[in-house]
């Protein structure tokens, strides 16, 4: 990315590695700016399982995530079958999430938002012991 917006005023080149401001940016620039700040935050889906890397605290707070149950493992590999949705947070950790069928992982880690669909079997294999904020659906 080479050009990220600081304020409404002001933008950052990382190429050029210099701020610059907007003198009276056009509406267009500006939601061209902030779309791509916005982007940063995008859940990407990988094998079923949806990930949203560092999501924003408003987002935490509006899902009332520091509310939900919590779970944690030591450096392990163990089968899982999710009976329904889980959505979880994760506060440190680093997993490789293996679907059963597929030779592919799905790569967790601490700051991610994860969601696992009902159905899904799969096998853990933690690196870094996991401690995570859950919901099951």
């Amino acid at each position: 990315m080479a050009c990220v917006a600081v304020s409404s005023s002001h933008f950052y080149n990382a190429r050029t590695k210099h701020s610059h401001a907007l003198r009276s940016p056009s509406s267009r620039t500006r939601s061209v700016l902030f779309g791509i700040v916005r982007a940063e935050s995008m859940a990407t889906e990988k094998l079923g399982i949806k990930i949203e890397k560092n999501p924003p605290e408003s987002k935490l707070v509006q899902l009332g995530v520091r509310k939900w149950p919590k779970w944690g493992c030591p450096p392990s590999k163990f089968p899982w079958t999710y009976n329904s949705k889980e959505t979880c947070y994760l506060l440190e950790g680093k997993v490789k999430v293996y679907p059963d069928g597929s030779n592919e992982y799905v790569e967790i880690g601490a700051g991610d938002l994860v969601e696992f669909p009902k159905g899904m079997s799969c096998t853990w294999d933690v690196s870094v012991a996991v401690d995570k904020h859950y919901n099951f659906d």
